[in-house]
C-alpha cells in the first residue's frame, strides 16, 4: 500500500483510530518506525540520521511545512545528526490513518534529502 498517495481526512474527536492490522501492515512496510506509548497515547516514532545539524534542521523544516499544509502536527526533536519524529492524533489520543500517511510522507522527504 502506498500511503504517500493517500489523502489525509479532517479528523474530529471520536474518529476511529487506525486498526491494529492497518498499523501492523504499515510497520511491516516501514520497519524503521516503531509503535510506542507515551503518556498513555499510542504513537509512531522514527529517528532519522544526518551527517550534521544543518541537514537535520532542513529536514525538520520540511516535515514542519508538510505538517502545516495538512493541519496535522507531529512532535519533532532536532539534535545534531538526528531528528526524532512522533506522529499521533491529538484529538483521539491514538494513531489515525492520517498518521500512517504522514509518516510515509516523512520517509519520502528523507529519501529526497538523502
Amino acid at each position: 500500500m502506498d500511503y504517500t498517495e493517500m489523502a489525509c481526512e479532517a479528523c474530529r474527536a471520536g474518529a476511529p483510530p487506525a486498526s491494529d492490522s492497518e498499523i501492523e501492515i504499515f510497520l511491516q512496510q516501514s520497519p524503521d518506525w516503531q509503535r510506542l506509548v507515551i503518556d498513555d497515547e499510542p504513537r509512531l516514532r522514527r529517528v532519522y540520521s544526518f551527517s550534521n545539524f544543518a541537514l537535520a534542521l532542513a529536514f525538520t523544516n520540511a516535515v514542519g511545512e508538510m505538517a502545516e499544509a495538512e493541519g496535522h502536527h507531529p512532535a519533532l526533536l532536532t539534535e545534531w545528526g538526528r531528528v526524532t519524529v512522533d506522529w499521533w492524533t491529538h484529538k483521539i489520543r491514538d494513531i489515525h490513518l492520517n498518521d500512517l500517511i504522514l509518516a510515509a510522507r516523512s520517509d519520502a522527504l528523507y529519501q529526497a534529502k538523502a
